[in-house]
């Protein structure tokens, strides 16, 4: 371990560093479509890669762009990345994708940080609140698989709903205050998860399962089938919608119509 990093300096700078990476690799113009994806995912994950490997040489790592090295499973601090998330929205050129780096220490994110590069801004878990005020009255959902219950809790809560791209996205969406609520169901992994939650947590948001079970990460299994992350005074009611829609269908799957 490198001393002249402190871990949130550390998480803060591989956000900031992977995010200027990807924005150069996009700005030349070289590439296009599934070669340009291709190419972000790999360069990022290299640089993070090597990034740990110098500082951080003893902790575990997880990672969606490599192989699993379950030997993550006895370490009790595991760096968990998600180097480019929302590959598609990068290789054609929206803006709602995000870099996701978090140190999870016990099963807990302790250093998060999510950027959102082509908004030239990176969320820290050492520093930042969630926006409060008046309500947006929106959910923001998966724009690929968009989620029946996702809906559901919109249409309880009296909002309306709104597709984005990456988890990061929605979730910093939410803390900026442009959305409410991020709810999904279907499906995510570890990486997709323990930034954006590390971020949301740190802010003062309400972060769990849709059943309002708390999100642990470094697991065995590293799919988790669905998450809410919003505005703290609406948690028990977006809990209990979601609820009525599990005892209504018996699962929180399904896509939206």
């Amino acid at each position: 371990m490198t001393a002249q990093y402190s871990d949130s300096r550390l998480t803060n700078l591989i956000a900031e560093g992977t995010g200027e990476i990807l924005k150069g690799v996009r700005g030349v113009g070289l590439l296009r479509g599934r070669e340009l994806g291709e190419a972000g995912d790999e360069l990022a994950q290299s640089w993070i890669s090597r990034v740990l490997s110098q500082h951080r040489p003893d902790d575990g790592f997880l990672s969606e762009e490599a192989a699993d090295n379950q030997d993550r499973l006895s370490k009790d601090r595991v760096w968990i990345v998600d180097p480019l998330d929302g590959t598609k929205e990068f290789a054609t050129g929206r803006q709602d994708w995000a870099v996701h780096v978090a140190l999870v220490e016990d099963g807990v994110p302790t250093h998060a940080a999510v950027g959102l590069p082509d908004l030239g801004v990176v969320f820290k878990s050492s520093d930042v609140r969630h926006v409060s005020g008046p309500f947006a009255g929106k959910v923001a959902m998966s724009r690929n698989r968009p989620p029946a219950v996702a809906k559901h809790v919109a249409q309880a809560l009296g909002f309306e709903v709104q597709p984005v791209g990456s988890a990061g996205a929605k979730a910093m969406h939410v803390l900026l205050g442009d959305y409410d609520a991020y709810v999904h169901a279907g499906g995510q992994y570890e990486w997709d998860q323990a930034a954006p939650v590390g971020v949301a947590l740190a802010a003062g948001l309400h972060a769990s399962r849709l059943d309002g079970t708390p999100l642990r990460y470094n697991n065995t299994d590293t799919y988790i089938p669905d998450i809410v992350i919003c505005r703290p005074e609406l948690a028990d009611d977006i809990l209990e919608a979601a609820a009525r829609y599990h005892d209504e269908h018996g699962t929180f799957e399904g896509v939206a119509k």
